[in-house]
């Protein structure tokens, strides 16, 4: 693992109290050290059950999150803050798996962003910033409806046709931006800058929780609202 020159906007994560949850000490320690060079107040977990107490105790603006712990493992965390806390916390994967269908597991969790081992403690300062930067950034209190798809920015609610939708964090900032921008097109770049910044994930994460968010949105229903724009982006209407 190297440190690399800072990535412009990691100072942002200044004044921000995050937790880092990693089962293997020698990285925990490296990115504590790091974040805490930084001015962030850092607690640390070394398992998913101590994280959770942490985590129910503590008010945090972001967790750094391990999936492979000892107790309760990283998805199982993630998934209790935002079923039974209802939590917005920002939350960072922090894992070895690479492969397609682990990553989706991991945004269908409530993940925010996704890094893979090994990875560059300034490229995760950076990512951790961005995701602040989004989260500290916005809070309308608005309703959005485009036919019967309403999605509600103060309680963060998606509903269809009365019934709710369970949409993952991403899935949400997805929605919002093609119901705000329908009924016209929105490119892949502006969807991806918009979700995650100037830093990007890899190729594979917008199509995944693209997939996953028709699944909620438009897979119950007989019409689909989302539609695939070729060569051109993505748009959510009610017309063909």
């Amino acid at each position: 693992m190297s440190i690399a020159s800072p990535v412009t906007g990691s100072n942002s994560i200044e004044g921000s109290a995050v937790l880092v949850v990693e089962d293997h000490r020698d990285i925990a320690e490296m990115v504590v050290d790091h974040l805490a060079e930084k001015n962030v107040d850092v607690d640390y977990a070394a398992d998913g059950n101590q994280a959770w107490r942490l985590l129910c105790a503590n008010q945090y603006d972001a967790v750094v999150l391990d999936v492979m712990l000892p107790g309760i493992d990283g998805l199982e965390v993630c998934q209790r803050l935002r079923r039974e806390r209802n939590s917005d916390i920002a939350v960072l994967m922090l894992t070895a798996r690479d492969a397609l269908d682990e990553k989706i597991a991991g945004f269908d969790s409530g993940a925010d962003d996704y890094l893979v081992k090994p990875f560059d403690l300034e490229e995760l300062a950076a990512r951790l910033g961005a995701l602040l930067r989004r989260r500290h950034g916005k809070l309308e209190s608005a309703i959005l409806s485009v036919g019967d798809l309403v999605l509600d920015l103060k309680t963060r609610q998606v509903e269809r046709g009365g019934r709710t939708l369970a949409v993952t964090p991403i899935g949400f900032k997805i929605l919002h931006l093609l119901m705000r921008e329908s009924p016209r097109v929105v490119e892949r770049s502006a969807i991806e800058r918009t979700v995650w910044g100037d830093i990007p994930p890899d190729s594979d994460a917008l199509r995944s929780h693209l997939y996953t968010l028709r699944k909620a949105v438009d897979k119950p229903f007989s019409q689909a609202l989302i539609k695939t724009v070729h060569g051109a982006g993505f748009r959510l209407s009610e017309g063909v």
